[in-house]
């Protein structure tokens, strides 16, 4: 197949792609859309890429793929226009925002044959791609039990990446939705498909009441896989950062370095594993995982892991069988516990079940159920947030400064 060539919806999150075929030229970025005109300027600059405005005219340029990168909230719709429009997909976090957009993206996938791949960049960790090597080796035996946290303290950056808008989805979404850093790993190293889901979400709080959202802090999901082990994932706004995966299995334990220590976070692997699934006192090993294409990812972001999802996206469109890409269905794995999960925290911490949407059965059982948090569902479980016009007015000059920063 000739060069690839990308479009991007979604400036700001989009400058990844940027990044990554100006080092590797593995593609040709073509295109960049974004309504907001400062987030384009310095693509602009850029021969060869075209700026649009209006989704309507971006979707029109001569390309190949699209990364969907806009609000996380409005994924699926994109999403599904480019796919019609016989253009392969990678989407940024997250896929769907309801069960009712899961059923659309998913069978307009089946019907369009064409490549959707969901960019989950914390799958391709130096930990967490060495947790897959082992698991899919069976050095690790059958999952048992895995934890996952992906704690982010954004209220330094909230201006940032909301840019004062009170109406952006990063203030409105539950806390439970944000989920697939968490549970992502944990998926795409097993295989195992999540059953069913008990949510909990933590209760709001004044660090996220001055960052202008309406969340509760965290959210926290425990999820049944079908082999009867059980994930318990933990993301929000904390007060303190970390990204850190556990998987235990019939044959030992595995899990990565907790961020802000001095052990090599993400890029160091602890693991105490038995040749057999007859355990023993086992001795704990400490690894610095390289995996073969450190090469080509390091430099490019979120631990060197933002190469892996657009590599494995473009060599799956140039006919690559072996391509490591999440599927729409593993997608669906990865997010639709947190949907269910917020259901969960309505609903008293009912366990819910998730629906298995590779199965027409399952996708008929949940084909009309458009709940949205903002519009049919409160983002907090508890009462009702209201926020005052000021803080964003405060977080607007804030972002408005930081710009003018970045662009001297």
């Amino acid at each position: 197949m000739a060069e690839v060539k990308i479009g991007v919806f979604g400036a700001q999150r989009g400058e990844f792609v940027f990044n990554f075929t100006n080092k590797t030229h593995e593609a040709k970025l073509v295109a960049v859309c974004d309504k907001r005109e400062e987030l384009l300027k310095p693509f602009k600059k850029e021969s060869g890429i075209t700026c649009y405005k209006n989704f309507d005219d971006f979707i029109n340029h001569d390309m190949d793929a699209v990364v969907i990168a806009n609000y996380a909230t409005e994924h699926a719709p994109y999403a599904i226009r480019c796919l019609k429009k016989k253009m392969h997909v990678l989407s940024e976090v997250l896929p769907a925002y309801s069960l009712k957009e899961a059923v659309e993206l998913v069978e307009t996938q089946i019907e369009s044959g064409l490549i959707y791949s969901y960019a989950e960049n914390y799958c391709y960790m130096p930990a967490t791609l060495e947790f897959k090597r082992l698991y899919q080796s069976n050095k690790l035996g059958t999952l048992e039990y895995a934890e996952g946290e992906y704690i982010h303290n954004c209220e330094p950056i909230w201006a940032d990446i909301t840019y004062g808008d009170k109406d952006h989805w990063r203030n409105n979404m539950s806390a439970n939705f944000y989920c697939s850093h968490s549970i992502g790993p944990i998926i795409h190293s097993t295989k195992l498909r999540p059953v069913s889901v008990i949510g909990f979400e933590l209760p709001y709080s004044p660090r996220i009441a001055k960052m202008g959202a309406k969340f509760g802090a965290a959210g926290i999901e425990m999820i049944t896989l079908e082999n009867g082990a059980v994930i318990k994932s933990t993301h929000g706004n904390l007060a303190k950062n970390s990204i850190w995966f556990s998987m235990y299995g019939t044959k030992g334990r595995v899990e990565s370095a907790r961020e802000g220590t001095s052990l090599g976070d993400m890029y160091t692997v602890f693991k105490d594993l038995d040749s057999t699934e007859v355990t023993s006192d086992g001795k704990l090993e400490v690894i610095h995982p390289v995996d073969p294409l450190y090469n080509k990812a390091k430099g490019l972001g979120h631990n060197d892991s933002d190469y892996y999802p657009l590599h494995n996206f473009i060599e799956a469109i140039k006919g690559n069988k072996d391509a490591d890409i999440i599927d729409v269905f593993e997608a669906m794995d990865m997010s639709l516990p947190g949907i269910l999960g917020y259901y969960s925290v309505l609903d008293n911490n009912k366990s819910y079940e998730i629906p298995n949407l590779r199965i027409k059965e399952e996708r008929d059982k949940v084909r009309f159920d458009d709940r949205k948090v903002g519009r049919d569902l409160p983002s907090y479980s508890k009462s009702e947030i209201v926020v005052d016009d000021i803080i964003y007015e405060i977080l607007k000059n804030k972002y408005n400064k930081n710009l003018k920063e970045k662009n001297k």
